[in-house]
């Protein structure tokens, strides 16, 4: 698994019919410190990622291993959208409103 920042939108009007229905995200990958690493994927969002959002990135067979990717060709896939990242009791990232209570 690889952390990832979602940089935008990939538009595809011809494509392979099992990728019907699945946004395709760039995204770029980055360090725990969320520095770029400059290395930019097109992933298969699972999650209903969104532009800026840090994201957990699984690539080759593990991309088609959730039930409902099982049968879409991707390599790469966004499985997860990151709340907070805590590294060496320092918190590195947190997403605006992750940890408050809903109303």
């Amino acid at each position: 698994m690889e952390l990832a920042r979602v940089e935008g939108t990939v538009v595809s009007t011809m494509k392979n019919e099992r990728l019907d229905g699945y946004k395709l995200l760039l995204v770029n990958l980055v360090e725990p410190d969320l520095k770029s690493t400059g290395q930019y994927l097109v992933a298969v969002d699972s999650v209903g990622a969104g532009e800026g959002e840090i994201v957990i990135v699984v690539r080759g067979s593990s991309a088609r291993q959730s039930a409902e990717l099982s049968n879409v060709p991707t390599d790469s896939s966004i499985v997860a959208i990151v709340d907070v990242i805590e590294m060496k009791k320092k918190t590195i990232y947190k997403k605006h409103g992750a940890g408050e209570k809903k109303k």
